[in-house]
Formats: structure tokens, sequence, C-alpha cells
């Protein structure tokens, strides 16, 4: 799979390498078997697991297993970071581009049954084009001065994020 069928799939559906919202660290661990930075708060209730271009949220009742509540596939950071998406391809074999196009995302989710539907929002330099199907949020450089490089330009994806929307009891 492409890199950017790989991203596809995650906006269509929500899950990355078979894990999503509600998945336990046993099995992100799993399905990642990379190299990490663990972060906890003072209060032990929130973790975010940072693997460079990828990071995952998971929150704890203490005593309780951890369970992901969010997550995100910071994209801007392979334009400056080769290295992540040559360590990345050789543990997963998904190679992923230095920029991502929005519109070249947007071609590939044309190819996936059942994508989603998007409402687009500003963000001041940035467009959040929110799929509520998926859970997934995706950010796009909307500044025209912004140019391809070492960073990513205008109509680039600058991340990919899963949220956990809130939900009435």
């Amino acid at each position: 799979m492409t890199g950017m069928e790989h991203l596809a799939s995650f906006t269509a559906t929500g899950r990355l390498h078979g894990i999503g919202i509600g998945s336990t660290l046993g099995e992100v661990d799993q399905a990642f078997p990379h190299r990490f930075v663990d972060v906890v708060d003072e209060g032990g209730t929130s973790l975010r697991r940072d693997y460079g271009f990828v990071e995952f949220y998971f929150n704890s009742d203490r005593g309780e297993e951890w369970v992901m509540s969010g997550g995100s596939l910071e994209l801007h950071r392979l334009a400056s970071g080769h290295d992540m998406a040559r360590t990345w391809a050789r543990a997963t074999g998904v190679t992923f581009p230095r920029h991502v196009a929005w519109a070249d995302l947007r071609e590939a989710l044309a190819g996936v049954p059942g994508a989603p539907a998007f409402e687009v929002t500003d963000q001041g330099g940035f467009l959040e084009y929110r799929a509520a199907a998926s859970d997934v949020s995706v950010i796009v450089v909307d500044d025209a001065e912004e140019e391809r490089g070492c960073h990513v330009g205008h109509g680039d994806v600058w991340s990919i994020g899963l949220w956990a929307p809130v939900r009435a009891n």
C-alpha cells in the first residue's frame, strides 16, 4: 500500500494499522513496534505517545488500562524530517511522500468506498476538513504565501487528526 492509499484509508475509516479510538495501549504496541516517547500528565490520567510524525493520546482512570482517545499524523514533520519517513517505511513497508497535497489526498479518497463527506472551517491560515463519519480532521495550509521546501506549502496537508467526539450519555 502506498502512503497516499494509507492516508486515504485512515481518513475514511479512522483506523491506522487496525487501531483507532478505543484501542488499548497493548493493541497499539502490537500494531506499532517502533521507538517512541511517552509523556504522562501530572495527574496520571492522560498519556501522549510520540513516534515522531505519529502521535497517539490515551486516557485512563488510575489503575485502569490506557485507552486511545485521539491521535494525529503530523505530516508537516516529513517535509524536513526525511529520516522519519525512511524509518517508518522500513518498519511498516509504507512509504510516505515528503509533501502531501490535499488535492492528491482527495483524489485518493475518491477511490475509497464509503469515503466520508467533510465539513470545512477556516482556522486562520489553515482549513480544517472534518469528517464526522470517521472522526477524522484534515488540516490543510491555506496561506497562499507558504511555499513548499523544508516546510509544507499552500494546499498541503499539515496533519490528519483522529478525535473522539463528545457523546451525550
